[in-house]
C-alpha cells in the first residue's frame, strides 16, 4: 500500500514591514508673524489684513493689556502710571509670544523687556518702519490745538530714536510703512515671508 505523498505546511511568508510613515515637519508653535514697530506704525491697522492673506488669527498685545485691565491703555498710564503698563504689557507679550500660532502685533515698547527680546530671538519679526512725520501724523501730534504740559513732540522724537535700534536689530525683516496701502503693505509682507 502506498502511502498518501507528503504534504509540506504552506510556506509562511515573514510579515511585509510597512515603511517607517514619515510625518510632515510640524510646524514650530509660535506666532507666524510679529509685528513691531512705534505706535502709529500701523501694526493694528496692517496685522489683521496680513493675518487674512496668511488665513491665520490676528491678535494685539494693545487689546491683551486692555482686557486685563478693564480700560483703555491711556486710562492705565494716567491713573496707573507707566510701571504698571510695562508690567501687564510685559505680562501680555510673553503670554501671546508663547501661545498665539497666527499674526501678532506687539505693544510698542514690549520690546524694552529684555525677557520679550529673548522670547523674539528665532521668530519672524517684521518692523514695520515709520518717519516721525508719519507717527506725528497718525497719533494726532501734528495739529496745534490744545497745550499739552511737557514736549510731547519731543519726548516722541527721543521715544523714536531710542527704540529703531532695537527695533532693527531684533527683526528679520523691516518694511516701509510710511507710505502706502495698508493692504499693499500686507501683500508685501506675505512675499518677502514667503521668500525667507
Amino acid at each position: 500500500m502506498t502511502s498518501p505523498p507528503k504534504q509540506e505546511p504552506p510556506k509562511q511568508e515573514p510579515p511585509k514591514q510597512e515603511p517607517p510613515k514619515q510625518e510632515a515637519p510640524k510646524q514650530d508653535p509660535g506666532p507666524t508673524a510679529v509685528l513691531i514697530g512705534p505706535p502709529g506704525a500701523g501694526k493694528s491697522t496692517v496685522g489683521p489684513l496680513l493675518a487674512a492673506r496668511l488665513g491665520r488669527p490676528f491678535r494685539d498685545t494693545d487689546a491683551d493689556v486692555e482686557a486685563a485691565a478693564g480700560q483703555p491703555v491711556s486710562d492705565i498710564f494716567i491713573e496707573r502710571g507707566e510701571q504698571a503698563f510695562r508690567d501687564l504689557e510685559r505680562a501680555a507679550a510673553a503670554t501671546a509670544l508663547r501661545e498665539h500660532e497666527g499674526v501678532l502685533a506687539l505693544g510698542s515698547g514690549a520690546v524694552l523687556d529684555p525677557a520679550v527680546q529673548q522670547l523674539l530671538d528665532g521668530l519672524p519679526v517684521v518692523y514695520l518702519a515709520a518717519g516721525f512725520g508719519t507717527i506725528a501724523r497718525r497719533i494726532g501730534l501734528d495739529r496745534p490745538g490744545v497745550l499739552v504740559p511737557g514736549n510731547p513732540r519731543g519726548r516722541l522724537r527721543a521715544m523714536l530714536e531710542e527704540r529703531r535700534p532695537l527695533y532693527e536689530r531684533l527683526a528679520v525683516l523691516t518694511v516701509g510703512a510710511d507710505d502706502g496701502d495698508p493692504d499693499e503693505l500686507a501683500a508685501e509682507i506675505t512675499a518677502k515671508l514667503a521668500s525667507r
